[in-house]
């Protein structure tokens, strides 16, 4: 009998240093390829903004100040994923598994901020016209476009759960709008002449990148301020257990968190049944909360039958 169950034990250690070793390998790639877009984008970044004052051009401005804090943004990234696989210590006893979260949450404000700045710039280029120079703002637009398809190629390949993969993917995203925006401004440019289509496309992007961005602050907000993940709220949590394990009779002050978009975390209250044995009962919430939700790391306490019940009419906590 121990000989099995330590055997048991054993497959799910092998099970559990499988799945830390899956999950470092995909770490590191992800690193190397939010490392390669950084590099791509902030060293096109000089150029492109020496082209937007060489030739006046709104939208490669533009495109230039998105792409310098992309580059720093996708720097911190990098940094965050560097140092996000660190041990446990006694500060930190989740290590650095957040980090990642904070960074992408840092990367949408950026991305808002960005927005700010070119609705502002296109609203003075209305009041104030300014001449651009079509020709070459089209060579630096096109070479622009290259450099961001090659970096977007490059994070596509990554594990686009993570927060800050896709946080990465839409600030490159962002840049390919921009210099496609560019692109077609120095085009009507040269066709017609019409100035105005530089400030206009470069609105035109900068709301395409707002939804992207609101969308990522949002997310990674919701993980910063301990919300409960999508489809693991607690009263989904109640119903799970309730009728599916055996040996309990109520469950109580269920609190539900993510350390990062792959880590839910779980605590509760059970109330056991009669005659229950208390260590199977932990064992099998445990269980049931792993294949229903995926859940891999829960704390669960016992309350003795008869236990006092939650207030009736307020908030479950």
């Amino acid at each position: 009998m121990s000989n099995g169950h330590d055997q048991s034990e054993g497959h799910a250690a092998a099970r559990n240093i499988g799945h830390e070793h899956g999950h470092s390998h995909t770490s590191g790639a992800n690193q190397r390829r939010i490392g390669i877009a950084a590099l791509l984008t902030g060293g096109f970044m000089f150029a492109e903004a020496a082209g937007g004052i060489m030739t006046g051009s709104l939208a490669l401005i533009a495109d230039a100040a998105h792409m310098m804090i992309d580059a720093v943004s996708l720097g911190f990234a990098w940094w965050a994923f560097r140092v996000a696989g660190g041990e446990p210590t006694e500060r930190r006893t989740f290590g650095n598994r957040r980090l990642p979260v904070l960074v992408a949450f840092a990367n949408a404000i950026a991305i808002l901020m960005i927005t700010a700045f070119i609705v502002i710039e296109a609203a003075e280029r209305f009041a104030d016209p300014v001449t651009v120079l079509a020709g070459p703002m089209m060579v630096v637009a096109v070479l622009g476009l290259a450099v961001n398809i090659i970096a977007f190629v490059v994070l596509m390949g990554g594990q686009r759960e993570s927060l800050n993969v896709r946080g990465a993917l839409i600030h490159v995203a962002g840049d390919m709008l921009g210099s496609v925006a560019a692109i077609a401004a120095a085009a009507v440019i040269l066709w017609t002449g019409w100035m105005p289509i530089d400030p206009i496309l470069s609105v035109f992007v900068a709301l395409l990148i707002l939804r992207a961005g609101l969308k990522l602050a949002r997310e990674s907000g919701h993980i910063l301020l301990e919300g409960a993940p999508v489809g693991l709220e607690p009263q989904s949590i109640r119903d799970a257990l309730m009728g599916n394990v055996e040996g309990i009779s109520a469950v109580r002050h269920v609190h539900v968190w993510a350390l990062d978009e792959n880590r839910p975390l779980v605590t509760l209250n059970v109330e056991l049944a009669r005659g229950a044995d208390g260590f199977a009962a932990i064992a099998a919430v445990k269980a049931r909360l792993k294949t229903a939700f995926g859940v891999n790391h829960a704390t669960v306490e016992i309350d003795p039958p008869g236990a006092i019940p939650e207030p009736a009419g307020l908030p479950r906590d």
